[in-house]
């Protein structure tokens, strides 16, 4: 069984300030990944193992997995998430486009004023798969948007530090007879 942290991937904090109208929080990231771009789709697409390799969240529930159209599916998914003292749950909406590959991520409820994020996997052959992520979110509560905002860009990192650990774990034959 894979351990529940990884090295780099610890929850993210912080403190800081935002402005009484700030927007939220946006970020783009960018990896290119020795894997191809099936394994990173479903090792992105497998919400329900999320808990096992990302250390904040402590649980997950799906529900109403169903078929949109042909390579297109959609699965209603609630994450517990655990910051030092801070728990709360949020409910989403992924979207599972294995033909474009790409994965989105819609509120449904919880902590957030809105939450949006986007997966995308380009096939860039020998080389790998170039990772797009966007991510952006704004909670409806200032306070927790302070504990998160000085640091948002280094917790987006460790999350997708997160992914990057597993897929190694998942996928890097040198590391499954290592191991």
């Amino acid at each position: 069984m894979p351990a529940r942290t990884s090295p780099g991937c610890r929850p993210p904090g912080g403190t800081g300030k935002l402005p009484p109208d700030a927007p939220g929080l946006r970020h783009h990231l960018t990896r290119v990944l020795p894997y191809t771009p099936d394994q990173l789709f479903r090792l992105v697409g497998d919400v329900e193992a999320y808990p096992d390799f990302v250390p904040w969240i402590a649980s997950m529930r799906t529900w109403n997995r169903r078929t949109l159209s042909e390579g297109v599916e959609a699965v209603d998914a609630e994450a517990g998430v655990r910051f030092a003292l801070l728990k709360e749950r949020f409910s989403t909406r992924v979207r599972l486009d294995s033909t474009n590959r790409e994965i989105g991520v819609d509120l449904l409820s919880g902590p957030f004023r809105r939450l949006i994020n986007r997966w995308r996997f380009v096939d860039l052959g020998a080389q790998g798969t170039r990772v797009d992520f966007e991510i952006d979110f704004a909670f409806k509560s200032r306070m927790l948007d302070a504990l998160l905002s000085a640091n948002f860009h280094h917790a987006v990192d460790r999350l997708m530090s997160c992914f990057e650990a597993r897929a190694t774990a998942l996928y890097d034959p040198a590391h499954a007879s290592a191991g």
